[in-house]
């Protein structure tokens, strides 16, 4: 990709068609829709990152750190779901991942590091650069920060930290997740100054092997901070706190089953999604069958379910099925969880079900946590050589202490999204600004819009926005 020469600021306005925000997953996969289109176009992907395609999550150099769904569930390409089974199929054939065959499965059943899936974006990206160049239309990474976005009747106006100002017809919103871990926050607990990096293998090189490490959250990151842990050689006891105790199931891959909800219209409320949910997986079981069968035929109706619910029903659901929902759906690789799994057995990872309520004065050296055990009213100090905030992505904008999100709200351009996840927008991802008016100008994609969708996060999710926003911006 190429990029502003030394990163320096030339203070000149630069224009373009299109200015997309973020150059991780969510942007890479748009720019790459908009370059198969027809007509000649000229678009500005803003990134501070050296590569484009990577983001917070396909960043990892590790080979531990995986996708968390197989190739089968995780092509670009909104219109070949064997795109990435077929793309790594080459990509091992040609001498690429030999580690693959510890895993030994199809390709297709395969989870790919995410270092590596990164490398399959990337070069569909740049197989879109050579369609785009055929009918004149052009990508250019600008290496930068976005820290400031205004809107003018017939354009948009954006302002990098280096004071480089970029003008174009649209502007698009895909800053892609923001790890709780790695984000700071306008009302900060300090957990992060004390943390160690999730998957910062290099840093935990670092602790005593034998020392004691407590993970705030039991999610996905806190898998990957496990995984993390073991490749830096670490061997000492894990303490995990979360608030409900549950971990990641793991992912495995049950048979088909019957698309219930789309035979069923009638279903629409969380309350009927639940109950009717949990009658496929008992008579799933009761045949033999994985109860995982029944619960992956939801995932292609969650956003239609999710945007016709009321916000009643909505807050019903995160209160009381987030939870269970979470650590049943989004769940963990097969060696990760295995890791995970023989951790507990040996009695080296405990998970208590405990909420985090601060830090707490420690000695020189150590690390102290205030908790709250589940069913108990006291709070109880524990202590440790180091710990881990696994507790998850931060969804709620207002909340993400950076200048763009900040500026953003400050100017009423945008509003927070339903329960204050993401920001709202109108379904095609015009962005709505705080009066409640959808703009022509400024759009948004992946999961910025989790709290219109609810799952907007995963990659088949990303790649169909991409593909219909694209279309959108065109016309």
């Amino acid at each position: 990709m190429s990029e502003t020469p030394g990163g320096q600021a030339t203070n000149t306005l630069r224009n373009a068609d299109i200015l997309i925000v973020g150059g991780g997953l969510s942007g890479a996969l748009l720019a790459a829709q908009l370059l198969r289109l027809p007509g000649k176009r000229q678009v500005l992907v803003i990134e501070p990152r050296a590569e484009l395609g990577r983001g917070e999550a396909y960043s990892a150099v590790e080979l531990g750190h995986t996708l968390n769904g197989n190739a089968a569930r995780m092509s670009v390409d909104p219109d070949n779901a064997d795109d990435l089974t077929q793309w790594l199929s080459a990509f091992i054939a040609s001498g690429g991942w030999p580690e693959s065959d510890q895993q030994s499965v199809p390709v297709a059943e395969l989870f790919p590091p995410r270092g590596i899936f990164g490398l399959y974006v990337q070069q569909r990206l740049a197989e879109a650069k050579a369609v785009g160049a055929l009918h004149g239309s052009s990508v250019e990474h600008v290496r930068g920060e976005v820290v400031d976005l205004q809107t003018e009747e017939h354009a948009t106006l954006l302002t990098l930290s280096d004071g480089t100002q970029l003008r174009g017809g649209f502007a698009v919103l895909a800053t892609g997740l923001f790890p709780a871990a790695r984000t700071p926050q306008t009302e900060s607990s300090g957990l992060n100054a004390a943390a160690v990096d999730p998957w910062d293998v290099a840093a935990m090189t670092q602790l005593d092997p034998q020392s004691t490490v407590l993970i705030i959250g039991s999610g996905l990151t806190m898998v990957d901070a496990v995984v993390s842990l073991e490749q830096a050689g670490h061997r000492g006891p894990i303490e995990v706190f979360s608030r409900h105790g549950l971990l990641p199931h793991v992912r495995r891959q049950p048979p088909a089953w019957e698309d219930f909800l789309a035979e069923d219209p009638d279903i629409r409320s969380p309350r009927q999604l639940m109950h009717e949910l949990r009658r496929h997986c008992r008579a799933a079981m009761a045949d033999g069958i994985d109860w995982q069968a029944p619960l992956d035929t939801v995932r292609a109706h969650i956003g239609r379910l999710w945007s016709q619910a009321t916000d009643v029903q909505r807050r019903q659901f995160v209160r009381h099925v987030r939870p269970w929902w979470e650590s049943h759906h989004h769940r963990s690789p097969p060696l990760s969880a295995e890791l995970v799994g023989r951790l507990h057995q040996e009695g080296r990872l405990r998970i208590q079900a405990a909420s985090f309520k601060g830090l707490a004065p420690a000695m020189e050296g150590r690390v102290s946590i205030r908790i709250r055990r589940r069913g108990e009213s006291e709070v109880t100090v524990v202590s440790g050589d180091a710990l881990i905030n696994s507790s998850g992505i931060e969804y709620d904008w207002r909340r993400v202490d950076r200048a763009l999100p900040q500026q953003l709200l400050a100017r009423g351009l945008i509003r927070p999204g339903p329960l204050a996840l993401g920001i709202a927008a109108d379904v095609d991802g015009a962005v709505l600004d705080a009066e409640g008016q959808v703009s022509t100008r400024l759009f948004a994609m992946g999961p910025p819009l989790r709290g219109m969708w609810w799952e907007s996060t995963a990659v088949t999710d990303v790649a169909s926005q991409a593909k219909v926003l694209a279309q959108r911006l065109v016309r």
